[in-house]
């Protein structure tokens, strides 16, 4: 379904009309997985802003909110820092943007760790504050208990296994993992302990790729892949990175654009039009009647 725009005179913004569309759900991005295949592969970009999710939405089946927003948006050294305001405001701002994507947002660092209950706390609140449809949390078996809590309380809950940044301490980096028969048994038996204790969908991050396609038969729910295999039931990158943002990103990202080359190259046209006073011109400029 295409999305319309419509220049709202109050704000001088273009703001999204739909055109009469219904919006996926947690459990139609389930089905998408039928007896161990998905013919259809989900597609999920992160998303931090209503513009991005303006124009984003109409492709993707999901947008995350992602934590990585610490990073690409704040200029944080990792996703550790990052709040529950930071992730609930920017989740607020995806779901106002967006009319077809399930809107998934990550639970930040510290906010779900402690208990079941801590947890339901900090993912009432994410999407009470924020309208998104479900809460991403990182860990595997050790968090199975508290996927099950919040499932059975009514929130989705959406897994992650294999390379985990918020534990990006205790891993001592940003390697792939798997690379050993254990931790390789560990991220499958990770995935299977998330899918039984009911997360609708895992994601399976910066692991080597046999490891990626045993999690992705092992479980009946979707995978989603990030440095993992074309194999995963879908793929996910982080948005800034796909479009070329930035000059440095994991190996496992394609760059669709450089936008930061274009954006540089404009705001430079911009500065020399400035400074030699051929703007703003007759176009930009009010004269009286």
């Amino acid at each position: 379904m295409s999305t319309t725009f419509q220049l709202d005179t109050s704000t001088s913004r273009a703001n999204p009309t739909p055109q009469p569309m219904r919006r996926l759900t947690v459990p139609k991005i389930r089905e998408r997985k039928v007896d161990g295949v998905t013919t259809e592969p989900l597609v999920m970009l992160t998303a931090y802003t209503a513009r991005q999710a303006q124009l984003l939405d109409p492709h993707c089946d999901l947008l995350l909110v992602g934590d990585s927003l610490g990073q690409v948006i704040y200029g944080l050294p990792s996703t550790i820092p990052v709040t529950m305001e930071m992730m609930a405001n920017h989740a607020a701002a995806v779901v106002r943007g967006s009319y077809h994507s399930v809107v998934v947002v990550d639970m930040p660092f510290g906010s779900y760790e402690a208990s079941p209950e801590d947890a339901f706390d900090s993912a009432a609140r994410l999407l009470k504050e924020s309208g998104a449809a479900a809460v991403k949390l990182e860990g595997g078996e050790a968090m199975a208990e508290t996927v099950e809590f919040l499932v059975n309380r009514g929130i989705p809950v959406m897994g992650h296994v294999g390379l985990t940044p918020q534990a990006v301490n205790v891993l001592g980096g940003y390697a792939a993992r798997g690379r050993s028969d254990a931790e390789a048994d560990k991220i499958v038996g990770d995935a299977k302990a998330l899918e039984a204790a009911g997360a609708f969908a895992i994601v399976v991050e910066g692991v080597v790729e046999p490891i990626a396609i045993a999690v992705t038969e092992a479980v009946s729910c979707p995978t989603i892949g990030i440095g993992a295999s074309a194999r995963c039931d879908g793929q996910v990158l982080v948005v800034d990175d796909m479009l070329g943002m930035f000059e440095r990103v994991p190996r496992f990202v394609k760059k669709y654009e450089n936008l930061a080359e274009t954006i540089s190259e404009t705001a430079a046209r911009y500065a020399s039009e400035v400074r030699d006073r051929s703007f703003p011109g007759p176009d930009q400029l009010y004269q009286p009647k």
